[in-house]
């Protein structure tokens, strides 16, 4: 990246993610390291400022993550977070400590200091707090900026070197003025110029492709969904015409979504080559029920069907993922946890042999992901798609798969989409369910005993956790009266109103 820089140095915080997406969010390019990453690699990457994250552990432990004085004397700004603050005034001299009382949750903070961190905030403000430990002496050269009733240091400064902490968290949206903290530090002690945009992004990705393949070509498994469309979309204006999207159709696509992707993408500068292997999964899956054994046999039977279709077209150089940053941190590596792990990020088979990986959107969030997709003219039904699992409606029908069920859920899920997708105050995700629930109905003058439709809807954040959205009773009123009508085999319709935790998104 050529963008200024800002390193968000992670210590186990659980919100290392939002606070490089707050950055981004401010037109200011950052990247998440180890919070051990070595001094030489992090002057490598150039930033103008440092931000160490939170994180679960206490800095006087003995085993507790850590860094070097060395960082807090490079000239470079640092703004600490929760444990980062804590850290930084540990290694300085600084007096921490386990706090009597702990602070959780939203709570009013004072700032008794003019100060560029809070230059143009009021001094009263709600704030979001998560910590045991305290502060209790300061290093030298560091003065009190903010304090709240049971913590008299909430922020701390030293102006001269260009080191800030605060003991709370201005990345979340709990607290209030916390764009403002961010903004402050990147413009007003960073000296950040708001260099990095999304077509900024494109033209060096372009010119990494064509710098990287030359004139090779390209193999992209592309499925549809949102990062691997936006990835064939780039790859298509970098190298015309020099990329081959394999498109296997396993038959568990939403109503009319294989279609629309093959018209989307029949017309952009690159192959497009859809294999309908839905009998090929159907007879896989016939007689299994249990979950995880569905995404292994569908998992497989991709990398199979992929694994063919790229042995019948000879030699192919470079193959792309459609990989986003997310995946690289959810990963995690030998340092960090692994959240879950991506079949994009070091997944591939063993047999299938490749000169190079591609991966343009590595260093995108989902949301630039999104408007990339925008930006190279992908239409809007496809760029902002709702979150589609790999294995698809398989997941989503409880019990055995079959085409008969496929069929089913396929239209009572696009009419569930149809009419929530009418709301202004829609929710971040919601489909229909096909359970393996049968029950007596009437429909006319004759007895039915159909299926059973569950409907699913939430609003979240960042789908760690969720909550159910209060549909409105007429919208699920339509809802069910339209399924149960126009779709012959299901004769109930049902609301899911758990949250997650205890329950997840998915059903499977």
């Amino acid at each position: 990246m050529t963008s200024q820089t800002i390193l968000v140095l992670d210590f186990g915080g659980q919100y290392k993610e939002l606070i490089a997406r707050r950055v981004r969010e401010e037109k200011v390019f950052s990247y998440i390291l180890n919070g051990d990453t070595p001094i030489d690699k992090i002057k490598g990457y150039n930033p103008i400022g440092i931000i160490l994250t939170g994180g679960p552990s206490s800095v006087y432990a003995d085993d507790a993550p850590g860094t070097t004085r060395e960082l807090f004397e490079m000239g470079i700004p640092v703004l600490g977070i929760c444990y980062g603050m804590q850290l930084m005034c540990h290694i300085l001299g600084g007096d921490v400590r386990r706090g009597e009382i702990s602070e959780y949750g939203q709570t009013s903070c004072e700032f008794v200091s003019d100060n560029k961190l809070f230059r143009g905030i009021n001094k009263e403000q709600i704030v979001l707090m998560s910590h045991t430990d305290r502060i209790c002496g300061l290093p030298e050269g560091f003065s009190v900026l903010a304090k709240t009733s049971g913590c008299p240091f909430a922020a701390i400064g030293n102006e001269k070197a260009g080191l800030y902490g605060v003991q709370f968290h201005p990345e979340v949206i709990h607290t209030k003025c916390g764009e403002e903290v961010i903004h402050n530090f990147l413009y007003n002690i960073c000296g950040a110029t708001g260099d990095y945009n999304v077509s900024d992004y494109i033209d060096r990705q372009i010119q990494e492709i064509r710098e990287k393949v030359g004139e090779k070509r390209v193999l992209l498994a592309l499925s549809g969904g949102v990062d691997s469309s936006v990835c064939a979309a780039l790859l298509s204006k970098a190298i015309p015409n020099r990329t081959t999207c394999i498109f296997v159709d396993h038959g568990f696509m939403r109503k009319d979504e294989a279609d629309s992707i093959e018209a989307i993408f029949s017309k952009r500068d690159l192959r497009f080559i859809r294999v309908d292997a839905s009998e090929r999964f159907l007879a896989k899956l016939k007689g299994v029920s249990d979950p995880e054994k569905k995404r292994k046999i569908i998992g497989a039977e991709f990398i199979e069907v992929f694994d063919e279709q790229a042995r019948q077209l000879g030699d192919v150089e470079f193959l792309a993922q459609g990989t986003i940053y997310a995946d690289i941190i959810e990963s995690g590596n030998d340092k960090t946890a692994t959240i879950k792990s991506h079949h994009n990020v070091g997944g591939l088979p063993d047999r299938i042999n490749f000169e190079g990986i591609v991966e343009p959107l590595r260093g995108l969030f989902k949301d630039e992901v999104r408007e990339v997709g925008r930006e190279l003219g992908l239409p809007s039904y496809l760029v902002e798609r709702q979150p589609f699992p790999g294995p698809g409606l398989a997941i989503r029908i409880i019990g055995e798969v079959t085409r008969e069920k496929c069929d089913l859920l396929r239209e009572a899920d696009a009419i569930v989409r149809e009419e929530i997708g009418r709301k202004r105050n829609k929710p971040d995700q919601y489909f229909a369910i096909l359970t393996n629930t049968r029950s007596v109905g009437v429909m006319g003058d004759g007895r039915t005993y159909d299926y059973t439709v569950a409907v699913r809807a939430v609003k979240t954040d960042d789908f760690m956790t969720a909550s159910f959205m209060k549909i409105p009773y007429k919208t699920l009123e339509n809802i069910s009266r339209r399924i149960t009508n126009e779709v012959k085999g299901i004769n109930r319709v049902v609301y899911d109103i758990t949250d997650k935790p205890p329950a997840t998104v998915e059903w499977e």
